[in-house]
């Protein structure tokens, strides 16, 4: 896969999950044309037929490479790694990787699942949440994983400038994106000095800079 690699990605510049895979593309060195999917003006356009065609669940992000659509961020990083090995995301020793990913997972499927918009949208719409109870919701789980996380990243060997090692992988690529959504409700990170200290680190680099809710066009 080069840089002239036809690849199109579906992104929505608040989106943890597409902010995932905008890490990527740039620790890859790959560019990506980007589709704008903006999930709140007029009701969402997720929930439009046009992306329901591309993205039967509504969510983003979507890639798209060669005719095929690709969905769910975490297989979108396996693709572009079995695409593009080099550099590498993922450690070449099975424990390793399998360590990769548990960091990557615990965060993926274990706390942002829960804070999610269209979770948050039903808080408000289907049972009534205000939006003090939304923040204290989403504080709760964040909370809950982000203490889990700092002990396991504090007390393994294993942990390095980044989650694994001295290079960044899926696990940094999915931690960093959450930490922006604590802070979009005022969590207060000071219990978790070595998530803050890998933060840091990544932000080191163009590729998490460049990839920041912030900096895209989209961006409001």
């Amino acid at each position: 896969m080069s840089a002239a690699f036809d690849l199109a990605l579906y992104s929505y510049f608040r989106s943890s999950a597409a902010f995932r895979v905008r890490i990527a593309l740039g620790l890859k060195g790959l560019k990506a044309e980007m589709r704008f999917v903006h999930l709140l003006k007029d009701g969402g356009a997720q929930h439009g037929g046009d992306y329901r065609k591309i993205n039967p669940l509504g969510l983003v992000p979507s890639l798209l490479h060669q005719g095929q659509i690709i969905s769910q961020s975490l297989a979108i990083l396996e693709y572009l790694e079995e695409q593009m090995p080099e550099p590498p995301l993922l450690p070449r020793e099975a424990s390793a990787r399998a360590r990769v990913r548990q960091i990557a997972l615990s965060i993926a499927c274990d706390i942002h699942p829960l804070n999610n918009l269209r979770v948050l949208q039903y808080l408000k719409s289907g049972l009534g949440a205000d939006d003090q109870v939304r923040i204290g919701w989403q504080q709760h789980w964040i909370t809950l994983g982000f203490g889990a996380l700092e002990t396991l990243l504090r007390d393994d060997p294993a942990t390095g400038t980044f989650c694994h090692g001295d290079a960044p992988s899926f696990a940094d690529i999915c931690l960093v994106p959450q930490m922006t959504n604590a802070r979009r409700v005022q969590l207060d990170l000071s219990p978790y000095p070595t998530l803050l200290r890998i933060e840091e680190a990544a932000y080191r680099l163009p590729a998490f800079v460049a990839a920041r809710p912030e900096n895209q066009p989209d961006a409001e």
